[in-house]
């Protein structure tokens, strides 16, 4: 049995991590409502343009929120964008004290969300796992706030070193719950980038596969970037013949006769 507060935000923490992969560029949120020491509501972001974790939330607990406590990872959007503010439909909802995570960097919230709530007279707690919420949407906060994309590095490499022998053969060097993990980031990213010579040597499929049923859709699997600068790349390569976009890199004209 969940017990007050701290099991109640962990949960919400698990089901933004859930929406991890699906809510680009929106954060990835989870949102859980409490009456009377019961769990009436739980939701997470769903993709771009539909609703929040907060409305779901609101939405699976019916005419159960009047008086309730809500416990959300990122603080509620307060402005007019795909979707109407989260925080009027938790003040017209009757939702009475709000415990959020991590305020939202974004300038359009940054603050007035929560500001929104306790001028409704919504008591209003943040901080709470405020680390484990930034860690969930760091890549969001990166952009939010830099504008520059979150970049992760993957590579495998034996104990001297090498990712490759001196002839250019490469195997796995890595266990089945390493390649697990890699298809995992895969999922939560918005596109995988390598070399035309990782295409060409490899025929990678550079999909996000085997995480729990996540992807598998042209709308899940992330973009396939190939930095190709004089168009290398073998139209018979399996990145063709999977879910999803390509995009070749390149700055030199292509042969027309490549051309499909």
């Amino acid at each position: 049995m969940l017990t007050p507060p701290r099991d109640y935000m962990e949960c919400a923490l698990s089901l933004a991590r859930l929406a991890l992969g699906y809510t680009s560029p929106n954060p990835a949120v989870g949102a859980v409502i409490v009456k009377d020491g019961l769990v009436v509501g739980m939701g997470y972001t769903q993709p771009a343009g539909s609703d929040h974790a907060e409305v779901m939330a609101l939405r699976q607990a019916g005419d159960r929120t009047q008086g309730a406590t809500m416990y959300v990872t990122l603080e509620p959007c307060s402005h007019y964008g795909r979707t109407s503010p989260c925080t009027q439909a938790i003040i017209d909802a009757g939702i009475s004290e709000v415990h959020i995570a991590l305020l939202d960097p974004n300038p359009l919230v940054s603050g007035r969300g929560a500001s929104k709530l306790n001028e409704a007279g919504t008591k209003t707690h943040v901080g709470a796992y405020q680390q484990e919420a930034y860690e969930i949407n760091e890549a969001y906060i990166k952009y939010i706030t830099t504008g520059l994309p979150f970049v992760m590095a993957k590579f495998a490499m034996s104990l001297d070193g090498k990712i490759a022998t001196k002839t250019g053969d490469s195997k796995w060097i890595t266990n089945d719950e390493a390649r697990k993990y890699v298809h995992t980031l895969r999922h939560t990213v918005d596109a995988i980038m390598v070399g035309v010579n990782t295409v060409v040597v490899d025929d990678p499929h550079l999909t996000a596969r085997g995480c729990s049923g996540k992807g598998g859709t042209r709308r899940m699997q992330p973009l396939r970037l190939v930095i190709d600068s004089k168009g290398r790349v073998p139209l018979d390569a399996h990145i063709f013949e999977q879910p999803g976009e390509v995009l070749l890199a390149v700055v030199e004209p292509l042969d027309p006769g490549r051309k499909e």
